[in-house]
């Protein structure tokens, strides 16, 4: 690791200086202290850091919530959590702002000198502690599928219909009937009701007009110069 920045972001003085002390001798490490009185992200602001050491009980915001804006605003800076009270559901959390890391604070100087290269390397050693805790990994899976779940929903309502089925209610919102309809597109009269079934089903309209006014206001069809052709 030749030219790596770290930032300890903790309120312990104590603890700052025992990691100052176990990487300060290591070739090529520059270690950075935020104290108490000190707001992290103009720290970060004021200084190139590789990597955040970060207390995830840091009294000013919580080490969760500062985790989370320095992943977003810094992509690029790597943040490892220190807890005192190493559980499944700091981990959990750790994991959801995208820490590289999670970590007890009485870890090892040589065990800490890993997770450091590993971090700086880019590699999300947070992912490894999933192994020997499966029940986190579990509610890691479930939020996930529940996610996907979530994207499916607001997919199916934002766009409903098929690419027919707004076609025709196109045709529909711009003053055509449905056998009208069913010549410009050259299907049959029939298929044309069967789609308008359809699609008062699926926008649980009551009528044409009304199916029209629901696409309209979510911008799923448009009035345009259809309805001048239509009607010249």
């Amino acid at each position: 690791m030749d030219g790596v920045t770290i930032l300890i972001i903790d309120s312990s003085e104590i603890f700052r200086a025992g990691i100052y002390q176990k990487l300060s001798s290591q070739p090529g490490i520059k270690i950075l202290e935020c104290s108490p009185d000190q707001e992290p992200i103009k720290m970060i602001d004021s200084h190139y850091v590789d990597i955040v050491f970060l207390d995830i009980d840091h009294p000013s915001a919580g080490g969760l919530k500062i985790a989370k804006d320095i992943i977003r605003y810094y992509p690029g800076i790597h943040v490892v959590i220190f807890s005192s009270y190493f559980n499944d559901d700091e981990l959990f959390d750790a994991i959801k702002v995208g820490a590289s890391a999670y970590i007890d604070k009485k870890i090892s100087t040589e065990e800490l000198l890993s997770v450091t290269r590993k971090v700086y390397q880019g590699e999300d050693v947070i992912n490894a502690s999933l192994l020997s805790r499966p029940s986190v990994a579990e509610r890691v899976l479930k939020q996930f599928k529940e996610m996907a779940s979530l994207e499916q929903s607001i997919h199916k309502a934002s766009a409903p219909l098929t690419i027919r089925e707004i076609q025709i209610l196109r045709y529909i919102a711009n003053g055509y009937t449905n056998k009208e309809a069913a010549v410009t597109l050259g299907i049959s009269d029939q298929t044309i009701k069967n789609h308008v079934t359809a699609i008062l089903r699926k926008l649980n309209a009551n009528d044409r007009a009304h199916a029209v006014a629901i696409a309209i206001s979510n911008h799923w069809v448009a009035l345009d110069e259809m309805v001048i052709a239509h009607n010249t």
